[in-house]
């Protein structure tokens, strides 16, 4: 039997009425949790606080560092039953168009929880590469690319279908760029011609990209990778093409120009980040040749990474996505390779063979809708 204490009603957390002991709420009708925008996020929440997100449609909980989204349904589809990798229900992560080495535009899918081959999600609306990537849990966003594009366009996770071009652009045309998000705002970091600075683009709007902040120093080529409060810039090359291993971070709900954070266990460009909410790992790098070390680095504290495992084969300029279990790394060069390459993120390891691309290539970007920036 629960004991119902009101003695005490007073401000947001100083006090109020407690339920002390086993409660059970009998009602056949529902339960409605406070809820607000994201603006209207209470200030110093204690642990566990439960809302419900008007901007984004889902209940979420302070987990004392961080807003953490409650997913009560799956953004996919597909049948469990069935065991390929385009068939399964989960995080679906998508590699866009690349270079093969002419350059295609098709977009392909998988599911990260099973292993096997690519199926085709649609078409990017030009061939192009070396773009950047963020995403939610329902949209998936690609900006700039080859010949210094400025356009965004996205796609929808659950259904299959092209790439729509939004009205919004990026401040700057920028290629060999990258991206990382939380569920709210993607971050697009560096690029040629050698750029320092960092867009910020609401994921749920995607106007024009408005200016977060920036990097250190100009980059092009970095990694990126995001937990649901950092942002975090890894390597690249700097305007006198030498080969860094610097991270960087930033705050994503804030907006301001990047912090150190360490190094990467050597010099690396174009290091594909995959990861959890906590930790994330760094493949498909070159440091400059192609190498199959990775790499990584728990998100939430400062310092250098550490050595994750191997890939099974040298590759460099790729593409990654993961869920929050799973990281995958895809094609690259040499050899415009098809090769998919996952491993678990929670351990560390070397990776194990996941299936193939539908096209081999390099320079396509990836992104998920269960990614650890969720």
């Amino acid at each position: 039997m629960s004991e119902f204490k009101a003695s005490s009603f007073s401000d947001e957390f100083g006090g109020g009425p407690d339920l002390v002991g086993i409660t059970t709420f009998t009602s056949p009708y529902y339960f409605v949790p406070p809820s607000g925008s994201t603006a209207q996020r209470p200030g110093s929440p204690p642990p566990g606080m439960l809302r419900f997100n008007t901007d984004i449609g889902r209940l979420e909980v302070w987990r004392n560092d961080h807003w953490a989204t409650i997913l009560g349904e799956s953004p996919n589809l597909g049948n469990h039953l069935v065991t390929n990798s385009a068939g399964g229900t989960g995080t679906r992560g998508v590699i866009g168009a690349r270079a093969t080495p002419g350059m295609i535009d098709e977009i392909d899918y998988f599911t990260v929880a099973t292993r096997g081959n690519a199926t085709i999600f649609g078409e990017m609306s030009s061939a192009r590469y070396l773009y950047g990537t963020f995403a939610s849990s329902t949209r998936g966003v690609f900006t700039g690319g080859n010949g210094q594009e400025s356009r965004i366009e996205s796609i929808t996770f659950a259904s299959t279908g092209d790439a729509v071009v939004d009205s919004g652009t990026l401040s700057t045309g920028r290629y060999l760029t990258i991206g990382c998000s939380n569920s709210i705002r993607g971050l697009t970091g560096g690029g040629t011609p050698f750029i320092n600075n960092i867009d910020s683009t609401i994921i749920a709007s995607l106007g024009n990209a408005e200016d977060f902040g920036d990097l250190v120093e100009a980059i092009r080529q970095p990694g990126a990778y995001a937990s649901p409060v950092r942002g975090i810039f890894a390597g690249g090359y700097g305007p006198s093409s030498a080969i860094k291993n610097t991270l960087q971070y930033v705050t994503i709900s804030t907006t301001g120009n990047t912090q150190d954070f360490g190094d990467l266990v050597t010099t690396s460009t174009n290091p594909k980040g995959t990861g959890s909410a906590t930790r994330a790992v760094w493949g498909n790098t070159s440091t400059p040749s192609a190498t199959t070390r990775i790499d990584f680095i728990t998100m939430a504290s400062t310092g250098n990474a550490q050595v994750f495992g191997d890939l099974i084969t040298s590759l460099s300029t790729g593409g990654s996505f993961s869920s929050v279990t799973r990281g995958v790394y895809a094609g690259g060069l040499p050899g415009n390779s098809a090769t998919c390459e996952s491993i678990e993120i929670a351990t560390t390891g070397n990776a194990t063979d996941f299936g193939d691309l539908s096209t081999g290539g390099h320079g396509g970007i990836g992104m998920s809708n269960g990614h650890g920036g969720l």
